[in-house]
């Protein structure tokens, strides 16, 4: 508890040295932030703990991340354990944990030589690295094979189907686009 107290004590004099260090008064800080002077004041010479809701808009204010105002301590362990998803047989381990926007996945196919009776399009791009194994790429007309280290990208408004010819599973890294999380639905 002791650390923790510390860490609180140490906000005031941080929040004081970031307004100076921007050439603010406490009242150009209290109007940009809709905090009262008063309470800045307090919050700066340590006679009021920091909350959160203060914290945050603060921090937006001095243009600085939240734990660095604080400096928060080292969270430990800065592994990330993604849980794998498996659809159509196929192991999908996100790799990027925000929603929307860019997403990275290690995907890993088993064997799979039948084709689809139809390819598959959607909104967005998609970049396939190849770690190990083979995998069949068809793309609009083109039929292709492509080993470990060899790279793809296209647009996924083009039909296609992605298929591991054996005989040894392919793992790949993939990173898809805007519409990522729509992969592969079938129109």
């Amino acid at each position: 508890m002791s650390d923790f107290e510390d860490v609180l004590e140490a906000v005031g004099p941080r929040l004081r040295a970031a307004r100076l260090e921007r050439g603010a008064t406490l009242a150009e800080l209290a109007e940009s932030t809709g905090i009262s002077v008063s309470t800045l004041s307090r919050l700066e010479s340590g006679q009021r703990k920091p909350a959160l809701e203060l914290l945050l808009p603060l921090a937006r204010a001095h243009q600085i991340p939240l734990d660095e105002l604080v400096d928060a301590p080292e969270t430990g362990d800065p592994r990330v354990r993604a849980k794998p998803i498996v659809r159509h047989g196929r192991t999908y381990i996100p790799l990027t944990r925000r929603p929307g926007g860019l997403q990275a996945f290690k995907v890993i196919f088993p064997k799979d030589e039948k084709l689809p009776s139809t390819l598959a399009t959607h909104e967005g791009y998609e970049w396939i690295y190849i770690l190990s194994g083979r995998l069949r790429l068809v793309l609009g007309d083109q039929d292709l094979v492509l080993k470990a280290g060899e790279v793809v990208e296209f647009d996924t408004r083009t039909p296609h189907w992605l298929g591991n010819p054996g005989p040894h599973p392919v793992e790949l890294l993939a990173l898809f686009g805007p519409q990522g999380e729509r992969m592969h639905v079938r129109t």
